[in-house]
């Protein structure tokens, strides 16, 4: 495999030359001197060359490279409206406009080859036409059944896929108007003609309690249950340790230590332990639940959890990537019994320096099962009641504190980035109906397992590298340079810059970072230095991790829900047996790139489905608050509007058309809203009162309008007829008849000299209202609306 690779690198280098002129395929064989007897391996690899659009046949059945040709081979992403972009494979490449009628038949996330017929300029993108699909992403699609007397069309949940699925009568197979489907395609779409499909499986009514998820998880190929040899393979394996799976192994069952997880985990991968060393240093152990003594190479487990890759982690479940008779059982650390795993010992100077490890597999039993909620209890709170309950470990997790806060100092002065954010949480009840969503805190019993499980990634991999050995790496490449400078150039007009832009550092960044910390930009400053960066992904490669600041780094702590680190396991455990023979390292060699891809593949799709579930459960809990007052800050500013962030982190749109007091221009430079007429600005970081106007849970989509508190007294004293002049009337008037009406108005001065204020200290002036009736009737209601 390893070999083909370096056959057709050498012929793409070959055709990149600039002497280079397309060549038939004859022609190339004698230019490239292939013997008679290769000629049938040159043929597939000139095949699979052009199948990975690297090379490109053109109508005259002459071979070159796509970027000699005007081509460009890529990613097609959809939009809603019909058009798409194409993402090319040259991450140095800008994404390239296609226009709708321009697809021709490429659907979203289509592998293609598209032509440039429009160079880039300041004011519009560059621009093409799809020319050849190299690969269809999608076979099936999950949709709403929709039919007539004589034919049927499948709505695709995937808004990116902007046509609808025909589907003819002998083709529903069961299927009623408004249920959920997969739909499997037949046809795929061509030049005015829609994709042709036949139901192939029926969901259920798209509002019959879990068919939502259920569609998710049909969107993204993920399967709930494990095949039958699967099953039947873990069944076979026993549920506890036997004195000869010890054999070998050190027996660290002495060794004090706990797992420290959330409320809910099953899967528990990782413990942790500590003791002080005679010089006052720490001993720190991460002991991993050493899943390869049960999922054996090339077994049924081993070919479905590859195939998995990933456990995803949904709002109302876990798809797990191994049976839960292994996740959840033997392969769990749960307390108090016996469990086989792979320990690292590191010993740490009071600086937070590594200066010594070990690496072994070991027999452990656990003494406590923690969680976050608890252990910061004890550590933060003071917590009598559970210090007496655990007063056997409470000295290790003042330890761990002291070690934790140490690794992570370090860490930040050599420049890792963190980003931030704030997690949500969703709770949902019994039947899947979200109750509450609110801010995820991260704490000091979180940053605990954080810290170690970074120090004992980063030495496996270091320990490793140095080996030689084939590995898994988790590597994360340094930014682009043109990105990094179109980030310096979006920070300038903000007022902030970045040092060294031409080779960038990450402590760079981080210092950056903690200047915005606290300010209204922050928020905007982290997502667009974000998405600056290169996406981590897995590589038996080792180039470096920029975004920790890191030479060396993997993924070896969860290998109940990750495959990298199950395979990972596999291959230390022949190193430190002896046996890495040459025909093993040959092996290793040439199946670990698939791996990593696949791994970094499913990581994607899984990470998408988490996103999409828990954006789905945000809109349906908002659902049920339509016409409430919301207190946000406004998260980013566009040129159609403007994004508002509650406090529970939801976000939603106030479109630009809904702001009726003024016309409002969108400043790119300095990324805010300004009115033409009051000079009325609103800024990322501005305190802002929303109505909820819509909650469509279809689209995923959250739209607000804006308001005021003063308007709040306004619109519970207007009488109906005052109402239908506010609705039905110019601005002016509306203000008018409010003054008049309302018993509780406030005069309202408009700023006629032109003072640029920001919408969170300007309240002069009423903000925009809804025009048509029915609309501002069902946002307003008739109810008493709440403040949250």
């Amino acid at each position: 495999m390893a070999d083909l690779e370096e056959r057709k690198e050498r012929i793409v280098a070959f055709m990149r030359d600039k002497a280079y002129k397309p060549l038939l395929f004859k022609e190339l064989r004698m230019v490239l001197d292939v013997p008679e007897e290769d000629i049938e391996l040159f043929t597939q690899v000139m095949d699979e060359l052009e199948e990975e659009g690297r090379v490109f046949k053109t109508h005259g059945k002459r071979y070159g490279v796509p970027s000699r040709l005007n081509l460009v081979t890529g990613r097609i992403q959809g939009h809603e409206r019909g058009y798409g972009f194409l993402i090319p494979d040259d991450e140095l490449m800008e994404d390239v406009f296609i226009p709708a009628d321009s697809l021709n038949g490429a659907m979203h996330n289509d592998r293609v080859v598209a032509r440039v017929n429009k160079k880039s300029s300041s004011d519009r993108k560059m621009e093409g036409e799809i020319i050849r699909i190299l690969k269809r992403a999608n076979t099936t699609l999950v949709g709403t059944f929709e039919n007539s007397m004589s034919f049927g069309f499948v709505v695709p949940d995937n808004k990116r896929i902007s046509g609808d699925i025909f589907v003819s009568k002998s083709e529903f197979h069961g299927a009623k108007k408004g249920q959920k489907v997969v739909v499997e395609i037949l046809k795929y779409p061509e030049a005015r003609r829609n994709a042709e499909g036949r139901v192939i499986e029926i969901i259920g009514d798209r509002n019959e309690t879990g068919v939502d998820i259920l569609s998710i998880i049909k969107s993204y190929n993920l399967e709930e249950d494990f095949p039958e040899d699967v099953l039947n393979q873990a069944n076979s394996i026993g549920d506890t340790v036997t004195e000869e799976m010890i054999q070998g192994r050190r027996d660290l069952r002495g060794l004090r230590m706990v797992t420290i997880d959330g409320e809910d985990a099953k899967d528990l991968d990782d413990a942790v332990s500590i003791e002080t060393l005679e010089n006052g240093n720490y001993r720190l152990g991460v002991h991993i639940a050493d899943v390869t003594n049960y999922v054996t190479e090339n077994s049924p487990l081993d070919l479905e959890a590859l195939d998995r890759g990933t456990s995803v982690y949904l709002v109302d479940r876990v798809i797990p990537m191994l049976p839960r008779k292994l996740s959840n059982g033997i392969c769990s650390l749960n307390p108090h019994v016996d469990r086989l795993s792979f320990s690292v010992m590191i010993d740490i100077d009071k600086n937070g320096k590594a200066y010594n490890h070990e690496i072994f597999e070991s027999v452990i039993n656990i003494d406590e099962r923690m969680t976050y909620t608890n252990v910061y209890k004890i550590l933060e709170e003071n917590d009598q009641e559970l210090i007496k309950r655990y007063s056997h470990v409470v000295s290790d997790f003042q330890k761990m504190k002291e070690l934790a806060l140490i690794l992570r100092k370090k860490r930040f002065q050599r420049g890792a980035i963190d980003f931030d954010f704030d997690e949500a949480r969703v709770v949902i009840d019994e039947k899947g109906k979200p109750i509450d969503v609110k801010r995820y805190e991260i704490t000091i019993a979180n940053q605990i397992i954080e810290e170690f499980m970074l120090a004992c990634n980063e030495t496996v991999a270091e320990h490793f590298f140095w080996t030689n050995t084939p590995f898994v790496y988790r590597i994360h490449e340094d930014p682009d340079e043109e990105k990094i400078h179109n980030l310096n150039e979006f920070l300038y007009n903000l007022g902030y810059s970045i040092k060294g832009i031409n080779k960038i550092h990450p402590r760079a960044l981080q210092d950056l970072l903690e200047k915005v910390k606290g300010t209204r930009h922050e928020r905007i400053i982290s997502t667009a230095m974000l998405r600056s960066l290169q996406k981590a992904r897995y590589s038996n490669e080792s180039t470096g991790h920029f975004g920790l600041a890191a030479k060396y780094y993997c993924h070896f702590t969860s290998p109940i829900r990750r495959y990298p680190d199950l395979i990972i396991h596999r291959i230390m455990k022949l190193y430190l047996k002896g046996g890495m023979s040459e025909e093993k390292i040959n092996h290793l060699e040439g199946i670990l790139p698939e791996i990593a891809k696949q791994c970094s593949e499913r990581e994607r799709a899984a990470d998408e489905a988490e996103r999409e579930s828990e954006d789905l459960k945000k809109v349906e809990y908002m659902k049920a608050h339509e016409g409430e007052i919301f207190e946000g800050i406004i998260a980013n500013v566009t040129s159609f509007g403007m994004f508002i962030e509650l406090d529970n982190t939801i976000e939603g749109l106030v479109r630009m058309s809904s702001m009726e007091d003024d016309y409002y221009n969108y400043n790119e430079s300095h990324y805010c809203l300004v009115g033409e007429r009051t000079r009325k600005i609103y800024r990322i970081g501005d305190s802002v009162k929303v109505i909820l106007a819509k909650a469509d849970v279809a689209a995923r989509k959250i739209e607000f309008i804006l308001v005021e508190s003063d308007d709040e007294d306004d619109f519970d004293n207007i009488d109906q007829e005052t109402e239908d002049e506010l609705i039905f009337t110019k601005n002016k008037s509306r203000k008018s008849s409010i003054k008049k009406n309302s018993q509780s108005t406030k005069a309202v001065k408009a700023d006629d000299k032109g003072g640029r204020n920001s919408a969170s200290d300007n309240k002069s002036g009423k903000k925009g209202k809804i025009i048509d009736k029915k609309v501002y009737e069902k946002i307003m209601g008739k109810r008493k609306r709440k403040k949250r």
